[in-house]
């Protein structure tokens, strides 16, 4: 609880702590001496409690003796007088009988009620007054008493330039009474190109520069209004707007102008109030111009609509928003965020060594600062392939940075790391936030062009009220010049007769006109106007006005030839009125008279875009709003190059045919993972450290069906070292029962749930815990029934079920799949297909297929258990030899291939049909393509027999194996109709995919 003092006579708003009242030039010592906090403190508690040595008042309120003030005599906190005839403990301040302070009195107050009541309206003075602009014109109250200060001193675009300290000074002066310290930094920015998209000021002198260089003094620059500032105080001193006292109320302001340039949007504004904010980005004159036209002939127009009138802002510094979907969002909702990089440029050098060029900055960033930032991180290796940085500026060429790279560095990646640590990229927030009525309001685009169109329709309808009630009042004065010509001679006689000037008005009022006469003075038109708004009577008198008209007329007014001007202008004020009249009650008119003005704007101030809007959208948005849902075929090479292309440009051969060439790999880089998926669909990267990455397909960028795609390190923030072990196609991860298989190097094997993949993150997250010096080797999604099988270097295979392995969280190691002997390494897994056959491979040049055989729940266990008894290779194949058996997990397996010193180690294994093909690669690059069909199918413990010659000291590395090219339009078709079925549910392992998906895929 505090105790405050009352005065009823305070101002409880003081603005720049002007609330003293006159005669308390004193008011701030206590004890005799200039008040500090604790001066005030000690003399209130004087006050109220008597103690501290404090004398008390004497009756009457004057000094004690002595003739000194009374100690601690100075207000309490608040500005108020002492309370006068208080006793020793403050009480309540009773009026003292022999005088002093009757009106004051001390009152018990909880704090919290005075500091909320204080705030708020503190609050309420800098939201309404001085932070937030006005949605009608754009413009703050420091701006627009600016402009009507200049406005006052003639300050007009043909004007000459005065200085900035005198117009500073008057502002102060007449309208705002915060010193010329804060005018002129705001007229200052009213003149600086690079902040106003159309400058409000004629600047003369240095006004500061876009290097961040600050402006002169005032007594050194002059200025003037511009063509914008001046259409928009047009009108104004036809009773357009409102206007309301200054603050010491000698004079007064608008409280908005007229505004026939929509400036908020246009040249933007930004602040900062208490618990809000505004950041509106400047925009295309052009544009707004063109979306205010169609919002008035089109008042249903959709914001989308608008949008692709007003693409998005348009800063005076250029540079490039990225993406459309920030941009879009605010326009719907009133708030967001964007972001905005540089305009940059790669040049090539001497050398192999290139260099950057900035040539525009993102909008309110300095040249200087972002010079300084890169040299900083330069200087701090967080960028090491910077040699150096030049600023080659000049009036021509206001923003040219150069960024030399040393050699060899890839400029690419220089300048992604320049976007990401400095100001180069920023981003923009969008708070479409502007008073109306008075009172803050988030608005989106249609509705803010909607209150400029709102408030233009009132500016013209006053405008027209005005000059309409004007022309009546000149019409009026002129009927009575016409009717005293008419009747002159008898005016002139009434005139000279009479004895003074106000005795004569008296008697002229008093003249009857015959009804003849004064339709001849008037004319037909005039007559039947004036018959309407004084009614039909024989006779009719001058009125008062008239008459003082009468008197003042010159003796050279009585010739003809004024008579016909002014029965012509009499004629032309009726055709005016009639047209005001026709405007007031026609809101079509008045439409049209804004789009007049709209076209005007438009010519005078229209210009080109200065700011490109591209499609590449950063940050963690979701683009399947903006982007059509559409079947892609996607394509992985064996050397990492991704891409995609739209299944249509597959659909144009008759089944048969020789198909088309699909990537360009010219035999060195053949396709390893190729499969059909929607747009909106995920690609899952599994890599070899046990890492899964995420990209939606149309991330991955879409090329022509012969390019040869882009590397997918560019698109993967992959680490040192990792490579790319497997790659799944997901559109829904919610499939009951459907899991992710991995198996790793060592033999391990963990299932864990779809879902869990659900939620991507940046940078990736864990897919399995390996051990020390183990890695992923493969990885498949795998539905229930399905079965796997692991095949081993050393020739040994495992076929067990997927319900053999339980389903594990995702940062685990697994469990045992397969038991290696010695250094003995999986190279592979596939899911079973018994359609199918098993491709293995070795080194030397040697490989086989055999048939995978039934799964376990197509056969009786019966069948199970002849088919383990064995048999020979001829056999068929339902017997042991010539199938996989489905066994328990972690055995040692059943030998897939002999790895004789004939055949060396397997490198790699892949399900195959007859009609699929398959690259064999080398380790001194040699490649060949063959038929899977050429490939014999026998049993599993065989050796298999020569599918490559390899020459001595080479070996093989890699087989990959090639959808066929023949049905690529049956194929695509296929895919096309059942992409919304997820990819799991048939086979999702690559492997899978590509042979019973993609018969006729390109190459």
């Amino acid at each position: 609880m505090a105790r405050f003092p009352r005065d009823k006579r305070a101002n409880p708003l003081a603005e720049d702590g002007e609330n003293q009242e006159p005669g308390d030039e004193n008011a701030g010592e206590v004890n005799g001496s200039t008040g500090d906090n604790n001066g005030q403190e000690n003399g209130t508690e004087n006050t109220e409690t008597g103690a501290g040595g404090g004398a008390q008042v004497p009756p009457g309120g004057g000094k004690p003796p002595g003739g000194g003030k009374p100690p601690g005599g100075g207000k309490p906190p608040g500005g108020a007088e002492p309370p006068s005839g208080g006793g020793p403990t403050g009480g309540s301040g009773n009026p003292d009988p022999h005088g002093g302070h009757g009106a004051l009195r001390m009152v018990d107050l909880p704090i919290e009620d005075e500091l909320r009541e204080s705030y708020l309206t503190y609050a309420m003075s800098v939201i309404v007054s001085r932070a937030l602009p006005d949605v009608r014109d754009g413009l703050k109250p420091s701006q627009r008493r600016i402009l009507v200060a200049m406005n006052d001193l003639n300050l007009g675009p043909g004007s000459k330039r005065v200085k900035c300290a005198k117009i500073s000074g008057d502002t102060s002066g007449n309208y705002h009474p915060h010193g010329e310290s804060v005018i002129y930094p705001t007229l200052v920015r009213m003149a600086q190109e690079w902040n106003m998209r159309c400058l409000l000021i004629d600047k003369q002198g240095n006004f500061g520069s876009v290097a961040g260089l600050p402006p002169a003094a005032m007594r050194y620059t002059e200025a003037r209004m511009g063509a914008v500032a001046a259409a928009m105080l047009d009108d104004l001193k036809l009773d357009t707007v409102d206007y309301i006292p200054t603050y010491d109320e000698a004079r007064t302001e608008p409280t908005v102008l007229p505004s026939k340039f929509p400036n908020l949007l246009i040249n933007g504004s930004g602040g900062i109030a208490v618990g809000m904010a505004t950041s509106i980005p400047p925009h295309n004159p052009t544009e707004v111009c063109d979306a205010l036209i169609k919002l008035i002939e089109e008042p249903d127009t959709s914001i989308d609509e608008l949008c692709e009138i007003i693409p998005g802002p348009d800063f005076p510094t250029g540079g490039i928003i990225c993406g459309r979907a920030g941009v879009r969002r605010g326009y719907k909702t009133g708030r967001s965020t964007m972001v905005v990089r540089a305009r940059c440029q790669i040049e090539e050098m001497k050398g192999n060594r290139h260099r950057i060029v900035v040539t525009e900055i993102p909008y309110q960033q300095y040249r200087d600062r972002i010079i300084e930032k890169i040299a900083a991180l330069v200087n701090g290796d967080r960028i090491k392939g910077i040699s150096g940085i030049r600023d080659e500026s000049d009036l021509k060429e206001p923003v040219r940075l150069v960024v030399e790279l040393k050699r060899g560095e890839d400029p690419d990646v220089i300048l992604n790391q320049l976007y990401q640590f400095s100001p180069l990229q920023d981003t923009f927030s969008l708070i479409f936030l502007a008073l109306v009525d008075g009172k803050p309001r988030e608005l989106t685009l249609k509705e803010m062009l909607a209150e400029f169109l709102r408030h233009r329709v009132t500016v013209i309808r006053r405008r027209t009220q005005f000059l309409l009630a004007r022309a009546r009042r000149r019409k009026h004065t002129v009927e009575g010049l016409l009717l005293a010509l008419a009747n002159i001679d008898e005016i002139i006689q009434t005139i000279r007769t009479s004895r003074t000037q106000p005795e004569a008005k008296e008697r002229l009022m008093g003249i009857a006109c015959p009804a003849s006469m004064m339709q001849r003075a008037l004319g037909d038109e005039g007559f039947k106007q004036f018959q309407l708004e004084r009614g039909e009577a024989d006779s009719y008198t001058l009125t008062s006005v008239q008459t003082d008209e009468i008197l003042r007329m010159r003796l050279g007014q009585l010739v003809n030839l004024e008579q016909e001007k002014l029965s012509g202008e009499h004629a032309e004020l009726l055709k005016e009125i009639i047209d005001y009249i026709d405007i007031l009650g026609s809101p079509s008119r008045i439409n049209g008279i804004i789009k007049e003005d709209l076209e005007e704007m438009k010519r005078r101030f229209g210009d080109k875009r200065r700011t490109e809007i591209s499609h590449e959208e950063l940050g963690n948005i979701d683009l399947e709003d903006l982007i059509t849902e559409e079947t892609m075929v996607v394509s992985i090479s064996h050397r990492g190059y991704i891409k995609r292309t739209p299944t249509s440009v597959y659909n144009t051969q008759r089944r048969g045919g020789k198909g088309m060439k699909g990537a360009k790999s010219d035999n060195e880089d053949p396709i390893e993972h190729l499969f059909v998926a929607s747009t909106h669909a995920y690609l899952l990267f599994f890599t070899t450290a046990g890492k899964v990455r995420w990209q939606k397909v149309y991330d991955i960028p879409q090329l022509a069906r012969d390019a040869k795609g882009r590397a997918i390190v560019n698109l993967l923030q992959m680490e040192e070292g990792e490579q790319i072990a497997e790659c799944l196609a997901v559109r829904d991860f919610n499939q009951p029962g459907h899991t992710i298989v991995m198996t790793t190097k060592s033999g391990l094997v963990k299932k864990t749930p779809l879902e869990q993949y659900s939620r991507p993150k940046r940078g990736g997250i864990i897919a399995i815990k390996l051990r020390e010096g183990d890695e992923l080797v493969d990885a498949a999604v795998v539905g229930p029934g399905d079965e796997i099988i692991m095949v081993t270097s050393d020739g040994m295979a495992i076929r067990f079920r997927e319900s053999d392995s339980r389903p594990m969280g995702r940062n685990t190691s697994g469990v045992k799949g397969i038991s290696l002997v010695g250094d003995d390494a999986v190279v592979g897994m596939v899911v079973t297909d018994p359609e199918a056959t098993l491709l293995t491979v070795c080194k030397n040049g040697y490989g086989k297929r055999t048939p995978f055989g039934p799964n376990l729940a197509d056969v009786s266990e019966t069948d199970a258990d002849e088919s383990s008894e064995g048999g020979d290779d001829e056999a068929a194949t339902a017997s042991g030899s010539a199938r996989y058996r489905t066994q328990k997990r972690g055995g040692k397996g059943l030998r897939d291939i002999k790895t004789s010193k004939r055949n060396g180690k397997v490198i790699g294994i892949a399900r195959v049909n007859d009609d699929d093909e398959l690259f064999l690669m080398t380790a001194k690059g040699k490649l060949q393509r063959i038929s899977a069909g050429d490939i014999n199918v026998i049993g599993r413990n065989t050796q298999g027999v020569r599918i490559m010659n390899v020459d001595e000291g080479d070996e093989l590395i890699a087989v990959v194996r090639v959808p066929a090219e023949e049905n690529a339009e049956e194929a695509a078709e296929a895919e096309a109709t059942a992409v919304a079925e997820p990819v799991a549910e048939t086979d999702a392992s690559p492997e899978a995919d590509a042979g019973s998906e993609t018969d006729a895929a390109p190459e």
